[in-house]
């Protein structure tokens, strides 16, 4: 999935791809690589200026074309999947911290060089000192090395003040023999790269240049580097699966052997978190300062290094012909690299974040303030009043499920499930929902959940009768009814089309025999979904049916499962000649496997959003508390880390509601978000153990329990390895293992 979701942004993302097929093919820049690497212009650039893409977020009043950074972001993600040569992202990248200072004329004139077609660099790694004189300032010393500072025109560079730590001096540099740029040997061979050397360099107030605002620049600079890792990203997803989709070993395609389809749907999840992370910065451009700082960081430790991971896989992918010099695999990997090292450290990156977060969090709102004054007027009149009523105990935490006065009254209000029909819901799409969620948020309410039932009763209503729905979807939004999920068995575990519960017609029902395993909350559910075999000799998954089970019908014998952490949360559930009467068949029989997968896919939308082990909450309270042996700065990198994970899940959630408001349709949304969601709770649950130290010994803490209990969600809703095949073999078309 490409960066832009708006229809406008995909029309300039078709635009800068077409530019780059007819005037930057990889061919035709492996020709003038020497050149490239002395700083000269690749022969595309006049073209690429006449089109205006290098001036997309310049102001209009300079001769740009007066977008933003989300434009910049879509053009650098295009010419970054083409590999397209030359000074495109340091030009672009300075004028975008040029536009973010105060207006001066040494503004303007360098903001109408860029628009006019000149080639830039912006010069702010260590090593530059200046010292304020009578008649100006003196600047000394050797940069670090700057991605397309040889060959460009207008340099911009920052030099520390000396003897002030909180000061800097911004300057364009006028050329002289006091200014020496030195030609470095560049990693990526398509991009220039230098080393600025001053000895006694005179800058005059006339080539003072305002601070930028330093969010604005650091946000700048960051997004255009994250879309262009996005844009390699994705060329090596799509070099990799072209490739082993076709390349035959051992008489099968390499690609139907799930290793390699495991490394490839990994490449997706890689490619659409990093694109994620830049969408999410570019966004952030007209947000506050906070909201600046927190998406930049995140974007530094997202998608850069996940630039490098897939260019690498690409490299592997391909085997031995990926690591020859002919192939272009190495020419992304080498950008990859490259632009990843030219942002910056990424430990550091991860600090800057943590410390971030300590403070803030990421706004993914996307409604405004003022939206649905009506809705916001009646959510707050009904909680208004819920405050008045009883509460029963434990009603109000985040994940109770039985509920009293208060419950009634929500799910009377169609509050409970707002996205569901009436009468039970209000019919809310993405926006309205968004503005009930805010509601509660705003009281430090929790909004209600059904657990099980958020999966049980979409089924109801889209397979359910009338009276089934009428029976049991209200009761359960009251909190009357808890449900819990016979679906797995001890000899089936995630491959449903092998379980073995028999269901046996009898009169006025079915008699249900079997086991079931892994059972959240049957010890106290009321009813329960089960999923049993009608016709035995039909193919796998066609002779299944969907029953509504009474738990306390006889025959039905519960047993905890006291897992690893010492609870008992799972359970096994016998089920000894059960009687279901026929008004508890949902559906027909033989149509369980259809009804199951809209349950199971309700699951996985569910839990995407979901992070309990691992949280930067979590960590965010270790460092508060002190309770961490690890340094302070590696506990803040932590908290850096765990956000920046949450942080690109939440994107993702985002980037697939408002794609769908657009009626557009992302494809690989909820297992790519069900993936990485595991991904997400496993490292940043891991990463939480590495700063306890004597403090993981103890169990009473609970952030030892916290990494023990991650195969509970883990396993839940479809393992990591099942959603690896699913997106391997659905969504990247790779060939199934038995083809």
């Amino acid at each position: 999935m490409p960066l832009p979701i708006e229809d406008d942004h995909r029309a300039l993302a078709d635009s800068a791809a077409a530019f780059a097929r007819r005037h930057a093919p990889v061919a035709a820049t492996r020709e003038t690589l020497a050149d490239l690497a002395a700083g000269g212009r690749p022969p595309a650039w006049d073209a690429l200026v006449r089109q205006g893409l290098h001036a997309v977020h310049l102001p209009e009043e300079h001769g740009g074309a007066g977008a933003g950074l989300m434009e910049l972001a879509v053009v650098a993600e295009q010419l970054g999947r083409a590999l397209v040569p030359g000074p495109f992202v340091p030009t672009a990248i300075a004028g975008a911290v040029v536009a973010a200072s105060p207006p001066s004329a040494v503004r303007d004139r360098l903001l109408g060089a860029y628009a006019g077609g000149a080639t830039g660099a912006l010069v702010t790694t260590s090593g530059l000192t200046a010292v304020q004189e009578p008649d100006g300032w003196r600047v000394d010393g050797s940069c670090r090395p700057v991605l397309g500072l040889p060959g460009a025109e207008e340099v911009v560079v920052r030099a520390a003040v000396r003897g002030d730590s909180s000061r800097a001096l911004w300057f364009r540099l006028t050329p002289a023999e006091t200014a020496v740029v030195h030609v470095d040997e560049g990693t990526d061979l398509t991009r220039s790269v230098g080393r600025l050397e001053l000895a006694d360099h005179r800058v005059a107030p006339g080539d003072v240049l305002e601070a930028p605002d330093q969010t604005r620049a650091d946000l700048a600079v960051n997004t255009v580097l994250a879309a262009e890792a996005a844009g390699i990203a994705s060329w090596c997803l799509a070099a990799a699966v072209e490739y082993v989709r076709t390349r035959v070993q051992f008489g099968r395609p390499v690609g139907a052997f799930q290793a390699v389809q495991h490394k490839a749907a990994l490449m997706l999840v890689r490619t659409e978190t990093a694109c994620a992370a830049a969408w999410d910065a570019a966004r952030a451009e007209q947000q506050p300062a906070a909201q600046r700082r927190l998406a930049a960081a995140a974007a530094a430790v997202t998608a850069l290094p996940a630039g490098i991971d897939a260019a690498f896989e690409c490299v592997m992918m391909h085997g031995g012909i990926g690591f020859t010099w002919e192939h272009d695999a190495h020419l992304y990997w080498r950008r990859a690299l490259s632009i990843a090292s030219a942002c910056g450290p990424e430990e550091q990156w991860a600090h800057r974040l943590g410390e971030a977060a300590r403070a803030d969090a990421r706004d993914f709102a996307f409604v405004a303030e003022d939206a649905f004054p009506e809705l916001r007027a009646d959510v707050r009149r009904v909680l208004d009043e819920i405050e008045t009523l009883p509460a029963t105990p434990g009603e109000d935490d985040r994940y109770a499920v039985r509920g009293g006065p208060r419950r009634a009254r929500l799910a009377e209000a169609g509050l409970v499930a707002p996205h569901y029909p009436p009468p039970y819901g209000l019919a809310a799409g993405p926006g309205e929902q968004s503005v009930i969620a805010e509601e509660f948020a705003r009281r430090g309410l929790h909004q209600p959940t059904t657990v099980i039932g958020e999966w049980v009763l979409p089924t109801l209503l889209a397979h359910g009768e009338p009276g089934q729905q009428e029976r049991f979807v209200l009761p359960t939004l009251r909190g009357e009814i808890v449900w819990c999920q016979l679906f797995s068995e001890p000899g089936a575990g995630s491959d449903l089309a092998a379980l073995s519960t028999r269901a046996t017609r009898v009169p006025g029902g079915w008699s249900l025999t079997g086991q079931k395993v892994w059972t959240s909350g049957a010890h106290e559910a009321d009813w329960g979904v089960c999923l049993a075999r009608t016709d035995p000799d039909a193919p796998k998954h066609r002779g299944l049916s969907y029953f509504l089970v009474d738990m306390r019908t006889p025959g039905i014998e519960v047993r905890p499962l006291r897992q690893a952490t010492g609870r008992a949360e799972f359970n096994e559930v016998f089920l000894d000649d059960v009687f279901v009467p026929d008004e508890c068949l949902v559906s027909e029989p033989g149509r369980g496997w259809r009804l199951a997968a809209t349950t199971l896919s309700n699951e996985r939308l569910s839990m995407g959003g979901m992070l309990t082990h691992g949280s930067a909450e979590t960590v965010r309270a270790l460092i508060e508390r002190g309770d961490h042996a690890a340094s302070h700065d590696e506990a803040v990198r932590v908290l850096g880390r765990n956000t920046a994970r949450e942080m690109a899940l939440s994107a993702l959630g985002l980037r697939g509601v408002l794609a769908r408001l657009s009626d557009h349709d992302l494809g690989a949304e909820i297992s790519v978000q069900k993936v990485f969601n595991a991904i997400a709770q496993r490292d940043g649950s891991r990463a939480l153990v590495s700063l306890l130290g004597p403090a993981g010994a103890v169990a009473d803490g609970g952030y030892a329990i916290d990494h023990i209990g991650l195969p509970s969600v883990l396993f839940g809703g479809g393992t990591v390895e099942i959603q690896l095949n699913v997106i391997a073999q659905r969504v990247l078309g790779l060939p199934r293992q038995d083809s």
